[in-house]
């Protein structure tokens, strides 16, 4: 799975009741997180068992809903009193692998506006 480098990503922090499906996964966004769901970003959520990760994106002409279940194990999804957590692909990948999105061991990125 690939996305668009500029494409960014939320994550819905706890439980979410994943019985629901497009239409209730994106009342949720715009009522709850208050996020634009047409912006281009992917909203992702995580059942109460950690077992079930959706992914919500609006793509050009209709909504895509991605699931992934787990037969055995749990999702390392994270608890926060935040509404609503911005992550990178690759801590989105991380969580899909069964990693944390706190890695202490990935090399941390660097930004530098001149050599000197």
């Amino acid at each position: 799975m690939k996305f668009p480098s500029q494409c960014r990503i939320f994550l819905s922090p706890g439980a979410t009741d994943l019985r629901k499906s497009i239409q209730g996964l994106s009342l949720f966004v715009e009522s709850q997180l208050q996020l634009d769901l047409f912006s281009g970003s992917m909203f992702c959520f995580c059942n109460r068992t950690r077992k079930i990760i959706k992914l919500l994106y609006w793509d050009h002409n209709g909504f895509c809903l991605w699931m992934k279940r787990l037969e055995k194990d749990r999702f390392q999804w994270p608890e926060t009193s935040m509404q609503s957590m911005r992550m990178t692909q690759k801590e989105l990948f991380w969580l899909l692998d069964g990693l944390s999105i706190y890695q202490n061991k990935a090399h941390q990125k660097l930004e530098y506006s001149s050599l000197g």
